[in-house]
């Protein structure tokens, strides 16, 4: 044998080398797609649990997977097979250097009022390297066994080995959620993914030893393959497109499920997991499912979750199974259509280079320039119309019938708005239908409209058409108030509107974050200084605050999450208090006293806010000066989890004076939450209490909030007067695992919410 080749070994029967091919595919696959939430998951904390993060932190992933795949198309300049490995193997090994992976402290803290750029380049600090040479792996071996099995009738199709590579990505995002993140710490799973890297390389210098000692003796070296038609700029374009809608879809459903739970693995590996599927099935040979059921099925979904998609039904597990469904099937049609436009082999580094490329402008519009065009959400529901452009546009001039479709769907798509509208001016209308008859009214007509969207599915442009109206009008049902102000940042959307409370004297300004209500003030004199909603007198945060300032002359008491500043109206002229928040919108708009004033006008002296995470800012705090803290931060219905872990419960009780107390708000309609809290505060060897306050029913609609809650102190000294209040009780003893920095369940912490709902 000599040192120049592989090729006649190869023909003679050698089945060994496709199945060393797709397991080298397939292991880097999984640990590309491992990587991503393990590290997502370490920088959270950081960035106070924001569900943008992740939407972010896969721009990162997808732009160091284009530099991975632009890598791979560069190095096919290089003629020799040999020197192709050898130049692989010297990065890979470059690139362990990086191990084990950590987040990397160059650039300190984030700043709040930038947090994208430090994430982004602290990211790439962090993981950079090991995350683009490991992406480059599949599609430079496909390159690579395309040469070796000419004359072979797989090495004529090596894009089946995209779908090992997909398998491999999908069944690692499976195993996330379910095996790795309950079962393994944090670091654990740093050191793990270090090992597998490790065997990965000797995986690849095994293959290719393996490979050369097959040579066959003064045989030439595989020849580059028969150049192709270049791909034309059009063509290019489409395809950018096509792979651009998919990723979009894929951040903008993630963020709309996180936003109302959590910003949490189990979360975002679902869709991501899916959009991987679809690659796997459209790249099969054989797929299972054809693009003739994709295109009807997609039509239905399509149609039908865009009518949801701007409203709050209360079925979250209903939504996240229709919004997952329409996400598959949409991405499914579009990966389909991509598929069928590949080019020939020797252009398979060009055509993953343009995917990847479409993957980067599909995220980095989600994550980098729909936050500052528009100041909502609009990017996931105005993508999923677009889409519709994909679909087939049919021939010949349109058919009556067709028309007639259009002008009907389009008359019933508009319909709910105008109906409203009308029910809104005459009080005797609106006293006919209940609030939820009212939904279900205008969910049965968008439904109507959906079924003539469905009627031209084959007519790309009229089936647009008519989504789109539906949209716009389910977006207008939706919208719950006539918002005055609207903005957005990188934490979520912030809006507030006047509605009208007669039992609050009339005008009241209400706070939304995300989907759920964060505060309410009074415009009346005689009530504007009241705190509402979670922070009135009679929930269990105004009972602490009240039972605290009760003790002496002066409270110094710390609040994490400001809203609407309510817990402002509780301080005295001899009180400290202090807001800990990271959205520097949340206290522009708080102070604003066009729209609230509890911190300009109801609070006795001056409101000091520390804007950045609560967990690195607290931990600059003098410890034992506080006498309260509140911890209530809370994008919409998100979770920050870093918030309730037992390293965060023992930094608040640092901060407290011995007989001080924390509280926890812990209502949440997604998440049990208490027992992990409860867990935690045991461990540290804490007092505790649990408070559930149920709002009176008599009481005005903005005064107050049904409000979960538990007291925390270093002592039982400190909650002894909480615990003469019979409405503070002890809970039993729980088997739930704390939360710790290394270890979260939040997947375990939807079920046992979804079993106490069914009992």
């Amino acid at each position: 044998m000599t040192d120049s080749t592989m090729t006649t070994a190869l023909r003679k029967g050698d089945a060994i080398t496709p199945a060393l091919f797709a397991v080298a595919i397939f292991t880097s696959a999984s640990l590309v797609f491992v990587v991503q939430p393990m590290v997502t998951k370490l920088v959270l904390p950081m960035l106070g649990g924001s569900p943008s993060v992740w939407n972010t932190s896969m721009v990162f992933f997808q732009t160091a997977l284009l530099v991975g795949y632009g890598y791979a198309h560069l190095l096919q300049r290089v003629r020799s097979l040999k020197w192709q490995a050898a130049i692989h193997l010297l990065l890979l090994m470059a690139a362990a250097l990086f191990l084990p992976l950590q987040i990397s402290g160059v650039l300190g803290e984030p700043n709040p009022s930038t947090p994208t750029a430090w994430l982004l380049t602290t990211l790439a600090l962090s993981v950079g390297a090991p995350f683009a040479i490991l992406s480059a792996t599949a599609p430079l071996l496909q390159a690579w066994y395309a040469r070796v099995r000419v004359g072979h009738a797989d090495g004529q199709n090596p894009y089946v080995l995209y779908a090992a590579s997909n398998l491999g990505s999908f069944l690692a995002l499976l195993a996330y959620p379910a095996l790795i993140e309950p079962l393994m710490s944090l670091s654990g799973q740093r050191t793990t993914w270090t090992g597998g890297y490790g065997l990965f390389v000797v995986l690849v210098l095994a293959l290719a030893a393996v490979v050369w000692r097959r040579r066959v003796q003064d045989a030439p070296e595989p020849p580059p393959l028969a150049a192709s038609a270049p791909i034309p700029w059009r063509e290019k374009g489409v395809l950018v497109l096509l792979a651009a809608a998919p990723s979009s879809l894929m951040l903008g459903v993630t963020a709309h499920l996180s936003t109302d739970v959590a910003s949490a693995p189990f979360l975002w590996v679902a869709p991501l997991a899916l959009y991987l599927l679809t690659f796997v099935i459209a790249f099969q040979t054989k797929p299972w499912i054809s693009l003739p059921i994709t295109l009807m099925i997609q039509a239905a979904l399509g149609a039908i979750i865009v009518s949801l998609v701007g409203m709050n039904t209360g079925q979250w597990l209903l939504l996240l199974l229709g919004h997952l469904a329409a996400f598959f099937f949409t991405a499914l049609m579009c990966h389909q259509r991509l598929a069928a436009r590949r080019p020939a082999p020797d252009r398979l580094t060009e055509f993953y280079l343009l995917l990847s490329l479409g993957g980067v402008v599909g995220g980095a519009f989600n994550a980098l320039i729909a936050p500052t065009i528009f100041n909502g959400v609009w990017e996931y529901p105005l993508v999923m119309v677009l889409v519709g452009l994909a679909r087939p546009w049919g021939e010949g001039a349109l058919s009556r019938r067709q028309i007639l479709i259009l002008v009907l769907g389009i008359g019933v798509a508009a319909a709910p708005p105008i109906v409203l509208e009308i029910m809104r001016y005459n009080p005797d209308f609106r006293a006919l239908l209940s609030d939820q008859a009212r939904l279900q009214m205008v969910q049965l007509i968008l439904g109507g409209a959906a079924i003539c969207a469905f009627l031209v599915r084959d007519r790309a442009f009229l089936f647009t058409i008519i989504i789109a109206i539906i949209t716009l009008s389910a977006h207008h049902v939706g919208r719950g108030y006539d918002w005055n102000l609207t903005e957005r940042s990188f934490f979520g959307v912030m809006r507030v509107a006047v509605t009208r409370d007669d039992g609050m004297g009339g005008d009241v300004h209400v706070l939304m974050h995300g989907t759920t209500l964060h505060g309410a003030q009074a415009r009346a004199p005689g009530f504007a200084c009241s705190p509402t909603m979670y922070y009135a007198t009679a929930t269990p945060l105004g009972q602490a605050a009240q039972r605290i300032q009760a003790r002496g002359a002066a409270a110094k008491i710390g609040i994490v999450g400001q809203g609407s500043g309510a817990m402002a109206a509780y301080k005295r002229a001899e009180d400290e208090m202090t807001f800990f928040e990271i959205d520097p919108m949340v206290d522009r708009v708080s102070r604003d006293p066009s729209w609230f004033t509890y911190i300009s006008n109801c609070a006795d002296g001056p409101i000091r806010t520390v804007l950045g995470d609560a967990r690195l800012t607290m931990a600059k705090e003098t410890p034992g000066t506080y006498d309260l803290l509140v911890i209530d931060a809370f994008s919409s219905d998100a979770v920050p989890t870093h918030l309730l872990t037992v390293e965060a419960i023992q930094g608040y009780l640092k901060l407290l004076k011995p007989d001080g107390v924390v509280v926890l708000h812990l209502s949440n309609r997604n998440l049990e939450i208490t027992m992990p809290a409860v867990a935690a505060a045991r461990q540290l060897g804490a007092a505790d209490l649990h408070q559930i306050y149920i709002e009176q029913p008599n009481a005005p609609e903005m005064s107050e909030a049904s409000t979960e809650a538990l007291a925390i102190s270093p002592t039982p000294e400190g909650l002894a007067d909480f615990k003469g209040d019979g409405r503070w009780r002890k809970l039993a003893p729980t088997e739930v695992r704390p939360w710790t920095d290394d270890y979260v369940n939040l997947f375990g912490a939807l079920i046992r919410q979804m079993k106490g709902r069914a009992e």
